[in-house]
């Protein structure tokens, strides 16, 4: 909790202080992550599983941007449902995973 004499003004405030970096966060991740499995074809990953990855980033590519979307419309009023949060972070630790591989066997 708060108290009065804390910087955040509002929720508001406080949205924008923690959540506004972690959707950059996320979408910095999501990003190096789909520009791996684009181009490159990962031994370690069967097809089925690298096309599966990548499908699941996009998917959450789209969620975010549009979470980004509706935050900055709302002026920061907007915050992301926490299970949704929580399924992004499982994906970008499995991006941290194909990519620490990646890099183990280059």
């Amino acid at each position: 909790m708060l108290d009065s004499g804390s910087s955040f003004q509002s929720k508001s405030d406080l949205l924008k202080t923690v959540l506004q970096p972690l959707l950059e966060d996320f979408q910095y991740w999501f990003d190096k992550g789909r520009s791996l499995l684009e181009a490159s074809r990962l031994d370690f990953l069967s097809a089925e599983q690298q096309a599966d990855l990548l499908d699941r980033i996009r998917q959450a590519e789209q969620e975010l941007a549009a979470s980004q979307a509706l935050f900055s419309a709302t002026d920061g009023q907007a915050g992301v449902d926490t299970a949704v949060m929580v399924r992004w972070h499982r994906l970008v630790t499995e991006c941290w995973q194909v990519g620490r591989q990646f890099r183990m066997e280059c």
